[in-house]
């Protein structure tokens, strides 16, 4: 399957893996912006290690990954870090620091990048926890709120920096059905109102058949990616068999 020229993220016969082991190959495909792509598949078959991959956190063992035209498999350090500057992250458990506020959290990678006025960049971040619905907890520690509040406030820091595309990895996980249903509308939201590519990890078929406009399963048996379609293709019987098995098992 080859890439559009216009994909902000491509990846062409790419191989990742821990060390030697190479847990998934021949991964080929590309994604257009403004589009949500979900990656799926069992537990333990990699999800993790290629979005980390694709958003260059990690170098592949093989093949070639491009985000924004630039190949992070040969970029130089200086165009790896531009690179970076252009997407946000949200790990999984949310990856707050326990010690400062909402607020504080959010502010970090502003102050890191922005050079704007410390009354700038309070104002700048306790918009982009309004944005997440988190307005009246700005000052409040991760351990004085919830698990649900805990994602949005990651996803907060993720956009910190208005990037123009955001990893989440296992957004929902660990959450009950309507945070998980605000999380996604917030999601949907964040893409319609500033055009923002989307990668998410999930295992969460409802949220995918939901939000998501791409789904790339991936087949730990074959081990390369063994479908790459919108999700709705997948409940269909007769349509990538294993992904379908996948989708209709856990729905």
């Amino acid at each position: 399957m080859s890439a559009d020229l216009a994909d902000i993220l491509t990846c062409d016969g790419l191989a990742i893996g821990h060390g030697s082991k190479v847990i998934m190959e021949r991964l080929t495909f590309g994604l257009a912006p403004g589009k949500i792509l979900a990656v799926v598949g069992p537990s333990g078959c990699g999800k993790s290690t290629l979005m980390r991959a694709l958003g260059g956190l990690d170098e592949p063992l093989a093949g070639t990954s491009t985000l924004f035209g630039i190949n992070l498999v040969t970029a130089s350090s200086k165009d790896r870090a531009a690179v970076l500057r252009r997407t946000g992250f949200l790990f999984q458990g949310s990856a707050l620091f326990s010690s400062l506020t909402l607020r504080e959290n959010v502010e970090m990678p502003m102050r890191e990048f922005l050079k704007a006025p410390q009354r700038e960049i309070r104002q700048l971040a306790e918009y982009k926890l309004a944005l997440v619905g988190l307005a009246d907890a700005m000052d409040k520690l991760p351990s004085e709120i919830s698990g649900g509040m805990a994602k949005r406030a990651g996803i907060a820091r993720a956009i910190a920096l208005d990037p123009e595309v955001i990893f989440l990895d296992e957004p929902n996980a660990g959450l009950d059905p309507l945070s998980s249903g605000r999380l996604d509308e917030l999601i949907l939201r964040i893409r319609e109102s500033f055009g923002t590519t989307v990668v998410l990890v999930s295992h969460e078929v409802s949220s995918i058949l939901r939000i998501a406009d791409l789904c790339v399963y991936l087949d730990p048996d074959a081990g390369t990616m063994g479908a790459y379609a919108a999700p709705k293709t997948f409940l269909q019987a007769g349509n990538h068999a294993k992904a379908h098995a996948f989708f209709k098992q856990t729905v």
